[in-house]
Order: structure tokens, then C-alpha cells, then sequence
């Protein structure tokens, strides 16, 4: 079997690389990304490419399946270019898929790309995905979900499977991710346990997480597997403010979301901080996930739990670590963040 992976040098692409690289059945990887990296796992071709210009059918060419995780979390100030590389490069990588003859297309969806659910229940891969629309990240999911539907009616041929994950975190990512969402101001070294006062007890906060290894396996598992539709992924505990708390011997201290919401949105709009408020406040309106069907129907148990994968997360942050790709570049000391400042937080990818 032949696998392109989209994205494949980034937090999820590098973890599945690795799980494909493992499975007898997979004879070739073609990882494509838009920067070369220095990494060489064995199985696999490197391709640069931008998924919003390159011909992509070329590159798919041969593939039995086409794995799809690209995704520009950044620049939350300017919505066009995320739109322009998340929706419309979703969309050109759909149709290069079914140009190339790929029996199979496995999309990297989101808990994001769900409508506000209840407070006291799981919901299933039913539950409508419209997204949260005042996020950018919503918007875009819930977008992509909907070009996934016209997809599989005008391709009845192709296996579509949309996974649906949590918050996915590992070791070697903890950098991206604090680039990504905290920006060049946040103190690494300090954030371990013991040193943070406390954690913001924020009323409806509470998220679901998996490591990227444990998030890895479902997407292999996809790609291998006769299965079709949605699958939630996500491992025990939810995490709230309590166990988050524990993580870092801090305490809580109960804070209204109206001011939480406040003074992200002053960072932001000051350029100090690269999330959006909007990000916060599709964290407070999605539901829990039922993962049964993943369990029952795709044979997936996650080996770590959702706090250990939290706990890796900012062991990473402390140590500044990363891999030898692009996206998951190692914390580059004070030059790093003075290049950060210098391309503007927040602004540009």
C-alpha cells in the first residue's frame, strides 16, 4: 500500500509517518510538506508542496490513500490566507485525490468542526457540524465538512473517513504549540509544576485530549481498515481546570469567562498573544465526544491517558524540544523570539 500524508512533518503527520513506517502492509510514504525537513524515516519520499498552488494529482499519483492533515492555524489577524490554505487547499487536495485514482481519503476534521452541544451528555459523530462561526478555526472545519459531503456523493468510488479528534498533544510539539497559541511571551522555564500560582477556573471550560502517537494509530488504523463516515477520538480523563491544576501543583481561581474572554482579546489585539478570543470561546462551546464507535468499529484503545499527554506537553515546554522538521522546531533561545516578534504575532504564517 501506498500513502501520501498531507502535513506530514507537523504534530499528528510526523507521529502517523512513524506508525505507517511500522505497518507491514504499507510498502511507501510520501510525505508532503510545504519545507523539507531534516528527518529521514525509512518508507518515505519527501515532497514540497503548497496545497493552495501545487499540483497536487502528480504527487498523489499511485497513491492506494490519501491522508489529509495540513492545516494553518496562523494568521488569526488575517482570515483570508487560513481560508485560502485550509478551505480552498482542502478542497484541491479532495479533488487531486480522486484525479490520482486513491481508493481512500482520510480528513483530519476536528472537535472544533462541531455545533455548541449539551453540558451533560457526550454526543456522537451525529451531532451537526456547523462550527462555532465566530472562530476562524469553526468556520473553516465546519466549511471542509461540507465540501467532504459533496465530495463523497460525487465520488461514491472513494472511502471517506473523517477523524474527528480532541486537543492532541506530545512531547516533541510542545514548542509548535506555544508558538502557535501563547507567542513569543511566555516564559517557558517557569511554566512547570510548582512554579505556576494558579489556573484560571473558567465556568464551561473542560476539553478532551489524546497524544499524537495514540491519535497516530487511529488515523493508521483508517487508512488500513474497510471502514467509513466519522470516528471521535479522544482518551479519558476530561480535562478541566481541576486537572489541570494537579498537573502543575497549582491552584484554581474561579474566573468569570467574560473576563478570561477580555483579556485574551486585549493580548490579541495588542499583538502579545497569537490566539484569537474567538479560539477561547469555541473552547467553551464545544461538547464532549462519545468515542465508542472508534473503539467498537475502528479496534482503537489509546495507550496514555489524557492527562499523561498533557503532562508530556509541558515537560516538552519546559525542555524547549521539538524535531527535525520545520513546524517542530526545537526552542530557538532569545534569537528565536526576537524572529517571532519580528514577523509579527499573530499576523503572518
Amino acid at each position: 500500500m501506498r500513502v501520501v500524508v498531507v502535513g506530514a512533518t507537523g504534530n499528528v503527520g510526523t507521529s502517523l509517518v512513524s506508525a505507517l513506517e511500522s505497518d507491514p502492509d504499507v510498502t511507501s510514504i510520501v510525505g508532503v510538506a510545504r519545507r523539507f525537513p531534516g528527518w529521514r524515516p525509512g518508507k518515505t519520499e519527501w515532497r514540497a508542496a503548497d496545497v493552495s498552488t501545487a499540483d497536487l494529482a502528480q504527487i498523489f499519483t499511485g497513491a492506494d490513500a490519501v491522508v489529509h492533515l495540513a492545516w494553518l492555524f496562523q494568521p488569526t489577524h488575517d482570515p483570508v490566507t487560513t481560508w485560502r490554505t485550509n478551505v480552498t487547499g482542502s478542497q484541491r487536495v479532495f479533488d487531486a485525490a480522486a484525479k490520482a485514482g486513491a481508493a481512500t481519503l482520510v480528513y483530519a476534521s476536528s472537535v472544533g468542526a462541531y455545533s455548541p452541544g449539551p453540558r451533560d451528555q457526550a454526543v456522537d459523530e451525529t451531532w451537526p457540524t456547523h462550527g462555532w462561526p465566530k472562530a476562524a478555526y469553526g468556520r473553516e472545519k465546519a466549511y471542509v465538512e461540507r465540501l467532504l459531503d459533496i465530495f463523497e456523493r460525487d465520488h461514491p468510488a472513494v472511502r471517506v473517513v473523517r477523524m474527528r479528534p480532541g486537543f492532541i498533544f506530545k512531547r516533541e510539539a510542545a514548542t509548535e504549540q506555544r508558538r502557535i497559541f501563547a507567542g513569543p511571551f511566555l516564559p517557558r522555564r517557569l511554566v512547570r509544576p510548582g512554579l505556576v500560582p494558579f489556573v484560571p477556573d473558567i465556568p464551561g471550560l473542560r476539553l478532551q485530549a489524546l497524544h499524537a502517537e495514540d491519535a497516530a494509530e487511529a488515523y493508521r488504523l483508517a487508512v488500513t481498515r474497510p471502514v467509513v463516515g466519522a470516528f471521535n477520538i479522544a482518551a479519558d480523563p476530561v480535562i478541566t481546570p481541576d486537572v489541570l491544576a494537579e498537573i502543575l501543583g497549582a491552584r484554581t481561581v474561579r474566573t468569570p469567562a467574560v473576563f478570561a474572554k477580555a483579556a485574551v482579546a486585549a493580548g490579541w489585539h495588542l499583538r502579545l498573544v497569537p490566539a484569537s478570543p474567538e479560539l477561547l470561546e469555541m473552547a467553551l462551546k464545544i461538547p464532549l465526544m462519545d468515542v465508542s464507535r472508534a473503539h467498537d468499529e475502528l479496534g482503537w484503545h489509546p495507550r496514555r491517558t489524557g492527562r499523561q499527554a498533557l503532562e508530556e506537553f509541558f515537560e516538552g515546554l519546559y525542555g524547549g524540544e521539538g524535531m527535525d522538521t520545520p513546524p517542530l522546531a526545537t526552542e530557538a533561545g532569545v534569537k528565536g523570539r526576537i524572529k517571532e516578534l519580528a514577523t509579527a504575532v499573530g499576523q503572518r504564517a
